[in-house]
């Protein structure tokens, strides 16, 4: 990397020492690796999560309650977007990432010192959803500041590479958020960690807030926007011109749908909903699922750059569709094979002790309950209950209306019973009661109630995963330069940010929530991939026929 930047316009050139490009990649990705730190921190202690701030709902309900919330910080960062680019457009890119980096280490810090529900009951979630709204806030606005910050800075034939670096900073922020709960595992043990040691992660922040801060300030306004200030003085209204003229809002919405649904779909079903799916439904070993991520994410670090580079030689659009079209290509077959590989003994149950659920589907609900007060009493619901939490896969035969729902399991039925009018102690023993016949049976059946570590074929899981982790690094490393060279300088930090958070932040984050809920409500536990294959697909069609090709612009000269 030469260590040159763009010259800067302007009377403050004179007095004002530009850095060099390794110091403006470097301080801008240590920021926004510090951001993805506090942000993934929450998504890899899901499980811990669940069970201190939602432990008055049952075991699937507190886990999708738990997913929601990590999703919440997802919705939020649109909000953000907007208001920190309006910000951004108006008085600078330094300013502004300044205070999102500053929000966003204080409401880490704050999730690490939040009493639980145990201390504090229902006050406990709803402090831990305000934090996470602050989160994906800050989050809002930080993507998009950094991302312009070095691309502003770059010459227009290695703007993909230099963009790159801020790409991989989510594969870096992933590898320190497993990294520091291993670490903590390790050193205080598996019961401390679970009780009070996944705090430890969240207080980390406060040190690393400082020491990007200190980085940060060290920094000086781009180039394009010192331009722009010193050209004129004409006011900017950043959100007008952004959504109500044609000639950028057009590029909005091709930024939405032919770019940033796909990158919500393919990076985090990649990197997050595969992790929920091997430690939630296949039963795999929470340290060894950490394990194999943090290999895949250290493995994959440098693929952002690599596609970014290779963007600079080809093209943005091929190498963003190639993304694409492998994530579509290989997510069914890939999980079903990521089955076989981490829970062989679940995948050959399925083949030869299939479960079907027989019963009236009047008495049937949706196996879905987000704020977790859902009784779940009917025979259908109880022996649906059941086969959720425990992971297995069924299909559902109608029987005749009236009739008490029954569980096949290879050749063998059990019969459920009916839980609707029970007194609350007469429903809970009849659920335990349901549960051990049940359970009981598919251990017969040959269900395993973990997946056996002796099983696990580690290799094989990791070369699975590589494949969604390969498209989504062709997909995700390209992005940012292809963001940045659809806008002008007026208004690219409001125009780019609103459709990154929007697919990132509403696609990607609700993704792992969605797609186990989906899977809880169908039976089928490859179900929940079709949220992240439709999403992926229209992004295909839209990306084939409608997006330009924008390497090597002018940054200065858009919109012009």
């Amino acid at each position: 990397m030469t260590d040159h930047a763009a010259t800067p316009s302007g009377p403050d050139q004179a007095t004002e020492k530009e850095p060099g490009l390794k110091t403006v990649v470097g301080a801008s990705a240590a920021g926004t690796a510090f951001e993805w730190y506090d942000f993934f921190i929450f998504g890899s202690l899901t499980a811990v999560i669940a069970r201190h701030f939602y432990a008055d709902v049952g075991e699937a309900a507190s886990y999708i309650l738990a997913l929601l919330t990590f999703g919440v910080g997802f919705v939020v960062r649109p909000l953000g977007a907007l208001v920190f680019g309006w910000f951004g457009d108006q008085t600078g890119r330094k300013k502004t990432f300044l205070v999102t980096i500053t929000l966003m280490g204080a409401a880490t810090v704050g999730i690490g010192l939040l009493p639980d529900y145990d201390a504090i009951g229902i006050a406990a979630p709803i402090l831990l959803i305000i934090l996470r709204i602050l989160q994906g806030f800050a989050l809002g606005g930080e993507y998009g500041g950094a991302v312009i910050y070095v691309a502003e800075h770059s010459p227009a034939p290695r703007r993909g590479y230099l963009t790159g670096w801020i790409q991989t900073t989510a594969a870096l922020g992933l590898i320190g958020a497993l990294s520091v709960i291993l670490a903590t595992r390790a050193i205080v043990g598996e019961e401390a960690f679970n009780e009070w040691g996944w705090r430890i992660p969240f207080l980390l922040s406060f040190f690393l807030l400082v020491i990007s801060l200190w980085i940060r300030l060290k920094l000086n306004e781009s180039p394009a926007f010192k331009k722009m200030e010193a050209e004129g003085g004409a006011r900017r209204a950043p959100f007008r011109e952004s959504f109500a003229q044609w000639k950028n809002l057009k590029f909005v919405l091709l930024a939405l749908f032919g770019t940033m649904i796909a990158q919500g779909a393919v990076w985090y079903c990649g990197y997050f909903y595969s992790r929920f799916f091997m430690e939630r439904i296949l039963k795999v070993e929470v340290s060894t699922v950490d394990m194999i991520m943090l290999a895949l994410t250290l493995v994959s670090a440098f693929l952002y750059v690599f596609f970014g580079w290779l963007s600079d030689k080809v093209g943005r659009k091929p190498v963003m569709l190639f993304g694409m079209v492998l994530a579509l290509v290989a997510f069914f077959p890939g999980f079903q094979a990521l089955t076989r590989a981490a829970n062989p003994a679940l995948a050959e149950a399925q083949v030869s002790a299939p479960v079907t659920v027989i019963a009236d589907p009047a008495t049937c609900a949706l196996q879905f309950d987000p704020v977790g007060k859902t009784a779940f009493a009917s025979s259908c619901d109880l022996a649906k209950t059941v086969l959720s939490n425990a992971g297995v896969s069924y299909s559902n035969v109608a029987a005749e209306p009236g009739s008490l729902a029954r569980v096949r399991i290879g050749d063998v039925e059990v019969a459920s019973v009916e839980g609707e009018g029970l007194a609350a102690a007469q429903l809970t023993a009849a659920k335990a009661d349901v549960e051990g016949r049940i359970k009981a049976a598919l251990t017969a059946a040959g269900y395993p109630e973990r997946a056996d570590p002796a099983r696990v074929d580690i290799p094989m899981v990791f070369a699975i995963l590589m494949i969604f982790i390969v498209a989504a690094t062709a997909l995700y490393g390209p992005q940012a330069a292809s963001l940045v060279e659809l806008f002008p300088t007026r208004v690219r930090y409001t125009a780019m940010s609103l459709p990154y958070h929007v697919g990132t932040g509403w696609v990607g984050g609700l993704l792992p929530a969605t797609s186990f809920a989906l899977v809880a409500a169908s039976g089928n536990i490859y179900f929940g991939l079709w949220y992240a294959v439709v999403f992926t697909a229209i992004a295909v069609l839209v990306t084939v026929f409608l997006m330009p090709e924008t390497k090597g612009r002018d940054l200065d000269t858009i919109g012009q």
